[in-house]
């Protein structure tokens, strides 16, 4: 088995129609979906889930954009996830995300940049419980 990430496809993942064209670089690239579903964040589930950004001045921002529209949270395990994924995905900015990446080819802003990625092995496993029960996780995977 290997080490499990959080994606979340964004609401302007979902907008503009990219959640096919994203979910399968995320495969292309070698990770297994456990689980996936779509939601649209309240403004509590969203504050609980970025609460290590409360006290950042984007946090309000954050928050009105991640419950502007549905979202689509991936639990994905891969060798090296985390690293990984946030390899896949590129840097916050589009701009000084390196060529090939999901948020070079399809992000518009650092706001409004398409997909999260865990940042550490510990996040991620408590962000895919945010979404996930273990019930789902194993359900569906024949685990």
């Amino acid at each position: 088995m290997g080490n499990r990430t959080l994606a979340i496809l964004k609401p302007d993942c979902v907008k503009k129609n990219l959640i096919g064209e994203v979910l399968s670089k995320i495969t292309g690239a070698g990770f297994k979906v456990l689980a996936l579903k779509m939601t649209k964040l309240t403004k509590d589930s969203a504050g609980g889930f970025y609460e290590i950004h409360k006290e950042r001045p984007f946090f309000n921002d954050l928050i009105e954009y991640m419950t502007s529209g549905a979202c689509v949270p991936i639990a994905l395990e891969k060798e090296n996830a985390v690293e990984d994924f946030r390899k896949l995905i590129g840097a916050t900015d589009p701009t000084k995300a390196e060529e090939g990446t999901i948020r070079k080819l399809y992000a518009e802003s650092i706001e409004q940049n398409i997909v999260h990625g865990s940042d550490s092995d510990e996040n991620a496993a408590k962000e895919i419980s945010h979404f996930f029960s273990r019930k789902e996780l194993l359900e569906n995977n024949g685990h």
